[in-house]
Parts: C-alpha cells; structure tokens; sequence
C-alpha cells in the first residue's frame, strides 16, 4: 500500500498539507503511530469541509479536530507557517529520516539505520546500492516516478487490460482494482493495487506507448494478490481502504464482539478468543455483522 496516501486538493490545502507533514513525522520518526493516527484523523475530516475555514475555534467543531491542532491551525492562519514544522525542517535528523521514508522498500528502521551511518540523500543511496535489498533497489531507480501521481485516465486503461488478462487465464477469477481508485479519487497515489483470488506480487508495470499517446508512460507501482474466496471481500475491504477508514472499522467490529482483519471476520467469545471464520459473500455482510451503516467506496477517503 502506499505510504503517502494524503487527502485530495480542498479549500483548506494549506492546513491539510501542515497536518500530513506532522502525522508522517510522528509515523516515521517518533514511531508515535497514536500521534500519526490524530494528525491524519484532522486532515481527513478538514479535506472534506466544505468551507474555508477562518479560525481554530471553527475547526474543533469537526470530528477528530481537538484542542492542541486548533492552536496549530490558528498560528498557521495567523502566521502562514507553523514554529513546530520549521524546527522539524530544519533539524537534520528528521528531515532526512521522513525524506528516506519516501523511497519504496524503506520504513522508519531502515532509513534511521542509514542515516546512523550516514545516508541522507538520494546520492548517497547510490553510493551504497549493493547494500540496498531487491525491493529497495527498485524504489531508488523509480524514485521519481513514484512519487507523481496518477491519472484516472491511466488506471482505467490499466483495469481494462488487467482483468482482460485475468479473464484469460480463467474466467472463474474476480478481479477488483482497490485503493484510492476504487474510492473514486481523481489523481491516485503512485501504486495499483489488484485483488485477485493464496499468493503475492509486488513490481512494477508500465503501459505500453500508443500512436495516440503524446508522452510515455511512467512507471508504476503495482500489488497483486491472490485470494481464496472465501476471503476475498475482507480483503477487499482492506485493500480499498482508507487506513483510517480501516482503523474505524475495526475498532467498531471489537467493540461488537467481532475481530476483523484483511482475511476474515470472527466472532469473539467471552474469554476474548476468537471463533470461527463467519461467512462473507459481499462487502456488505460485513458491516452488517458488526452492525455498522454500509459506505460505498466513495465514502472512505477519510
């Protein structure tokens, strides 16, 4: 999944941008993934606000816009900027570690571990290369293509010739494109994310140039997986996100007596062990089981 996954463009970029900026610093190098959780709450819910918001007090009346971030939120409309970001910025430490992050394939603990010994920029991941794993390899060559979006446009031609090979291969097979392009966002985060029906793959695909194409493709992302049936729409679910979304919908499931994760959704008996595997035949199912209002895909960006 990505791991830049922001809220779209809104009337209020500025405080959305600010709050993305201080949730992947608590994520990546605080490892404070409460903190990152709150940041990322506020900007989601801001993102979605209709209005251009004037003030902090405005702002808490929102869900998951406390006190602390509307203090932020005041300073950064008084001032345009924020004393706590520019501190951030400009401390070696955490500007390289969050820079690091960015390249695919590597976390909070790898991008620590190079820059304790040194590796603070792309030049100086070059420079060490052959230390770098396959995955992270990949994510250093494609590092700038990865990092741009991509069009709708491009998704739905790489839906149509992806499941038109999958329908190939076997006609019983589902295919469901996930993520932020099954939640109907326009500019998508740099990575197509496939459920298909008990395996993985993790690469890269680029489409083919056409006479009626001006430009070449850019390298993408993408993430196959294979999936038994019977686990097909938790993982779904899962994959098409939000990760906020995700979290929300969890916590509701335990608070049901329900564990629910990518795989299956299980009741919990009194002692807080989980029984067997409940049936699941659509998304749907799921949220009747645990009793919550059903949101098409469109309303999970949060």
């Amino acid at each position: 999944m990505s791991k830049r996954k922001a809220p779209q463009e809104s009337l209020n970029e500025g405080i959305t941008d600010f709050l993305v900026e201080l949730a992947n610093y608590e994520k990546n190098v605080n490892r404070a993934i409460h903190k990152y959780n709150a940041y990322r709450k506020a900007a989601s819910t801001i993102a979605k606000y209709p209005n251009k918001i004037k003030s902090g007090e405005e702002a808490k009346k929102l869900d998951g816009v406390g006190a602390k971030i509307a203090e932020k939120i005041d300073e950064f409309l008084q001032t345009g900027k924020l004393r706590k970001l520019e501190k951030i910025r400009n401390d070696d430490t955490s500007s390289s570690i969050n820079f690091l992050t960015r390249v695919t394939g590597i976390g909070p603990a790898a991008a620590r571990k190079f820059f304790e010994e040194g590796v603070k920029t792309l030049e100086d991941l070059k420079k060490i290369e052959h230390k770098l794993n396959h995955h992270q390899q990949i994510g250093l060559k494609y590092f700038e293509e990865f990092e741009k979006r991509i069009p709708r446009s491009e998704m739905e031609k790489m839906e149509t010739l992806i499941l038109g090979e999958l329908e190939k291969i076997d006609e019983d097979y589902i295919g469901t494109i996930c993520g932020s392009y099954r939640r109907g966002n326009r500019l998508l985060s740099g990575y197509l994310s496939i459920m298909c029906r008990d395996t993985k793959f993790m690469g890269v695909c680029q489409l083919q140039q056409s006479d009626e194409d001006e430009d070449e493709y850019l390298h993408r992302r993408i993430d196959i997986r294979l999936i038994p049936k019977d686990q097909y729409f938790c993982g779904v679910l899962y994959f098409t996100g939000s990760d906020i979304f995700n979290k929300n919908m969890r916590t509701h499931a335990l608070e049901k007596g329900f564990t629910l994760n990518e795989y299956t959704i299980r009741p919990l008996g009194v002692t807080g062990v989980a029984g067997e595997p409940l049936l699941v035949d659509s998304e749907r199912d799921i949220f009747e089981y645990i009793q919550y209002k059903y949101r098409e895909p469109k309303d999970r960006s949060e």
